[in-house]
């Protein structure tokens, strides 16, 4: 280190925290604090060593905290990944993929039973689809500048339209450091809990709108191949939807219309967000509560679900992700999660199992 940069530094520190001892090295400066609340001090500390190119860690021996600085080298930043037109041309893509295959659906419902114009319909899918991820993101968003973390603008990731989903979601990078647990925490729930909110009202005005058939019809289309039985699981929220309107029941049909269509990839998302798994927003959420060991088994448990539902796709890309890079680390990995926000887990997981794509007509039995 710099003699000037160290002097700023063991100034810097000793004017926020009461500080017992100094220890110097090459590379690095510790200091030994005293201070029993050091939780907001060191996010300032953390903030102010950031703009100068240091960073700080807190670290816990023979039960006494220590802040260890060194200087770090800012990753060069990806021309492609960080130029201003990346994001808005893959929102375009999107958007385009979507219309295509909001368009291709409503042809495809049309042919058992007329839901509107194919264009306007796929206006109306494209407003749905785009509303659950930007919220989802825009969530994210709110929580970071409420934690004075900066963040890039959402990068939208085309999918597969007509064959497949028309997106694969979206999401954002952080432009700084992850300071302690509770910001984690706060970033990675806010976007599926903002999702979530409009998936439901998607997913209730969806139900509300579907078309039925009787099942004898219905069970005619089947045979002819003109009408697909749906094999992609249903979550228990959208079957809930449907149970508000009276609908979803034995004797006739519910045709998946491509608002609904929205919903269940809306729910699909928040299920695989809300998984304790790797650096999805769940992962973070568990890493935050049960630490480096258990978060990683909780990866393990969750590739173990997704292979049981028959998402081996997603299993394989977490498990491949994970080996590169586990688990976010924040700077202060001392400081426990606050109460409101370990309950606020537990709700967490209800969810997930609400959102997940179980097999269709698992729980039938117990709704109306």
């Amino acid at each position: 280190m710099e003699e000037d940069s160290q002097e700023n530094i063991i100034s810097l520190v000793n004017s926020i925290f009461n500080v017992g001892e100094f220890t110097k090295t090459e590379f690095t400066l510790e200091f030994k604090i005293r201070d029993i609340e050091f939780q907001t001090k060191f996010e300032d500390l953390a903030r102010g060593l950031e703009n100068m190119s240091y960073v700080c860690k807190l670290l816990k021996k023979d039960n006494e905290i220590y802040i260890q600085i060194q200087k770090f080298t800012r990753k060069k930043a990806r021309k492609l990944l960080n130029a201003t037109w990346t994001p808005r041309f893959l929102f375009v893509i999107v958007i385009s993929f979507v219309m295509i295959d909001g368009y291709y659906r409503t042809s495809g419902t049309n042919a058992i039973v007329e839901i509107g114009d194919p264009f306007q319909m796929a206006i109306v899918y494209t407003l749905a689809l785009l509303g659950i991820l930007g919220t989802h993101e825009l969530g994210h968003i709110i929580a970071a500048k409420m934690h004075r973390l900066k963040t890039s603008w959402p990068y939208f990731i085309p999918g597969l339209p007509v064959i497949g989903i028309p997106t694969f979601g979206a999401f954002i990078q952080s432009k700084g450091l992850t300071i302690n647990r509770r910001i984690l925490f706060d970033v990675a729930i806010a976007g599926p809990i903002a999702g979530l909110v409009i998936t439901m009202i998607v997913s209730l005005y969806g139900a509300y709108t579907a078309p039925i058939l009787d099942q004898e019809i219905a069970e005619g289309l089947f045979a002819d191949q003109i009408l697909v039985e749906w094999e992609q699981g249903e979550p228990l929220l959208m079957t809930a939807s449907l149970a508000v309107f009276g609908k979803g029941g034995p004797g006739y049909e519910v045709i998946m219309t491509p608002v609904m269509f929205a919903a269940w990839i809306g729910f699909l998302i928040t299920f695989l967000n809300l998984l304790p798994a790797w650096q999805l927003d769940g992962g973070h959420m568990a890493r935050t509560l049960l630490g480096q060991k258990i978060h990683r088994y909780a990866t393990y448990g969750s590739m173990l679900v997704l292979v049981l539902l028959n998402y081996w796709i997603m299993a394989i890309l977490i498990l491949v992700m994970s080996t590169k890079n586990p688990s976010a680390t924040p700077l202060d990995d001392i400081t426990p999660l606050t109460r409101n926000r370990k309950i606020a887990y537990i709700g967490i997981i209800v969810l997930a199992f609400l959102c997940a794509p179980l097999p269709s007509g698992l729980f039938s039995g117990l709704l109306p």
